[in-house]
């Protein structure tokens, strides 16, 4: 990983982790230990899928643009298959509340999604490199 993929990963993860403790906190008073276990997992399994994500986009940026985009598409849509396999089989376990499971995906995904654009965009990344040469216009001159 790069410097900028970190500092983007870092801008994603700590209000993900904020919020994630909180809603174990809230879980925790309203549910007992069941709801702040549901709230850490919950926590976790966003955690997981989008630094896997992240990893697997990162690598292919290296590779070309193009595979950047399959690489992107392909982990989003393998998440979204785990995760409803993954939601599907743990339907009746009762060793967690569901209900703090369930809020802590929803708001640590808002949450990481909301950091992740935020560092995004704090880069600052040129998307057109201001030197460089445009073909056809070797030998020309703009004056």
């Amino acid at each position: 990983m790069q410097a900028n993929d970190v500092r983007v990963l870092k801008s994603a993860a700590i209000p993900a982790i904020a919020v994630g403790l909180v809603v174990a906190i809230v879980s925790a008073f309203l549910a007992g230990l069941e709801g702040a276990l549901g709230a850490v997992i919950g926590l976790l399994v966003v955690g997981a899928f989008f630094v896997i994500g992240l990893v697997a986009v990162t690598y292919a940026s290296r590779i070309s643009p193009t595979m950047m985009m399959a690489a992107a598409m392909g982990t989003f849509l393998t998440k979204v298959a785990v995760l409803a396999i993954v939601l599907s089989s743990l339907s009746d376990v009762t060793a967690w509340h569901p209900m703090a499971f369930t809020w802590a995906v929803i708001l640590c995904t808002i949450a990481w999604t909301f950091g992740e654009a935020r560092g995004f965009l704090r880069l600052r990344i040129l998307y057109v490199e201001p030197d460089s040469k445009v073909p056809g216009h070797i030998g020309r001159s703009d004056g």
